[in-house]
């Protein structure tokens, strides 16, 4: 995928952050895009950058729940009726939960893994057998810095994370085997400046481990985020034209990534040792953190 003149692509997660900047790079390089997202306001404003930046090319928009199996089957029939054709699919959606997992509630352990995960594995095989059909294809799933290491507190945005990494490294295998035409690749992002930490949920387990409440932990989480959406999707449309296995996005996923390989078992302490001295700066009265807190399910 050299070229993305001409092509189709359809992305999910449109209508904000990597997705909507991912839409507006790709019109302008003549693609035509087919967009969704849980947030039809979003998803207009993204429309309206579109057609603002690229006015020549077709771009479709519909309201789409990843999790949501038949839906985003439909969804990818409704796509081929409307372009012909498809070529790409990003699947970019995510949420991000903060939790023990202790304290983690089942229903929000199968939101996420229902978004992150299953959303990934919808949008992978509902729009396979028209990337194979279209002669040539590419498949982009996004996992994150936290699929190449772990953290507390984020066990089920790990375990998410982890697997559309697993799950996209065993398909780029089996599209090589098959010489299909169709490519995946897996994008690693670190801290990206979105909307995920303002939309994510934060359970009463963390309070006093982590952090002293919601509303602290993510103004702390968005200070990690130093890339912007606009090159992060740069990055990743890079990566599609270099047909790459792997892409990191940020300095923060290099280093994590090095961070895993050097000490694949080590880098743990490391993590539990600098949580314990950030916890003492946020929380200096705070004489230790309680055994176990929080919901349960």
């Amino acid at each position: 995928m050299k070229d993305f003149r001409n092509k189709v692509a359809a992305i999910t997660g449109a209508g904000s952050g990597m997705g909507r900047c991912l839409a507006v790079q790709l019109a302008q390089a003549g693609c035509h895009v087919a967009l969704s997202d849980c947030n039809e306001a979003g998803l207009a404003q993204t429309l309206v950058d579109v057609q603002r930046a690229a006015p020549d090319v077709k771009v479709t928009t519909d309201r789409v729940d990843v999790a949501d199996r038949a839906a985003v089957h439909a969804w990818a029939e409704s796509v081929v009726r409307a372009h012909g054709r498809v070529n790409m699919i990003f699947n970019n959606a995510g949420v991000a939960l903060s939790s023990t997992v202790e304290g983690m509630a089942y229903d929000d352990l199968e939101w996420i893994i229902g978004i992150n995960f299953w959303g990934v594995v919808h949008g992978t095989k509902a729009f396979l057998p028209h990337l194979k059909a279209s002669g040539e294809g590419h498949i982009v799933n996004t996992s994150s810095v936290f699929g190449l290491f772990a953290q507390p507190g984020m066990g089920a945005y790990n375990a998410s994370k982890y697997a559309v990494r697993g799950f996209t490294e065993s398909l780029r295998q089996e599209l090589d085997l098959m010489d299909c035409g169709v490519s995946a690749t897996t994008v690693h992002p670190g801290g990206i400046k979105t909307n995920i930490a303002r939309a994510s949920r934060v359970s009463p387990s963390v309070n006093g481990l982590l952090v002293r409440d919601a509303q602290q932990g993510r103004e702390e989480f968005e200070k990690f985020f130093i890339t912007t959406a606009d090159k992060a999707a740069r990055v990743i449309l890079a990566g599609v034209r270099a047909n790459k296995r792997r892409v990191l996005i940020g300095p923060d996923a290099y280093a994590a990534d090095a961070m895993a390989r050097l000490l694949p078992a080590a880098y743990q302490s490391l993590v539990v040792r600098e949580t314990r001295r950030k916890r003492k700066q946020l929380m200096p009265d705070a004489t230790s953190a309680p055994a176990g807190s929080g919901e349960r399910a």
